[in-house]
């Protein structure tokens, strides 16, 4: 960890990967049409080295086929405390087709909270991870 200033902590690897663990939603963003775009999800990681999710076929999926270069994020705040931390992985989406594979992957604690079978895997590898925390005892309000 690194701080910047006062108020701005720089997490390593290691602090980022347990912050990613402790969330239940992620943030995933890609190109839709050109268009950025952005879905929540529920998520998993896989090891230390790739987050895992678990969707039906739908435009998520297509970027994943397309080996698209994703963005996926996760983070928790308290507003009253003013504290809070984000935690953003970058890597190559890919749609996991391998039957062993996939079977492997459906065993992991991943239940989607939306309806209907989610029965596709994408793994977005961990190329690059950062995060940063504001602590307690952050800038004042109005700074």
């Amino acid at each position: 960890m690194t701080t910047v200033g006062e108020d701005l902590e720089i997490l390593g690897r290691e602090e980022c990967v347990a912050l990613l663990r402790s969330a239940p939603v992620g943030r995933v963003v890609y190109t839709d049409q050109a268009l950025p775009a952005i879905q929540p999800v529920t998520f998993v990681l896989d090891g230390g080295d790739a987050v895992i999710i678990r969707t039906a076929p739908g435009s998520k999926f297509d970027a994943a086929l397309r080996g698209a270069i994703v963005a996926f994020e996760v983070d928790a705040f308290d507003s009253a405390a003013r504290t809070g931390w984000s935690v953003t992985v970058v890597g190559q989406a890919r749609a996991v087709t391998d039957p062993a594979e996939t079977g492997r992957l459906a065993r992991l604690p991943l239940r989607p909270w939306a309806p209907g079978p989610r029965d596709n895997f994408i793994r977005v590898p961990l190329w690059r991870v950062t995060g940063r925390r504001i602590p307690p005892g952050g800038p004042p309000p109005g700074l």
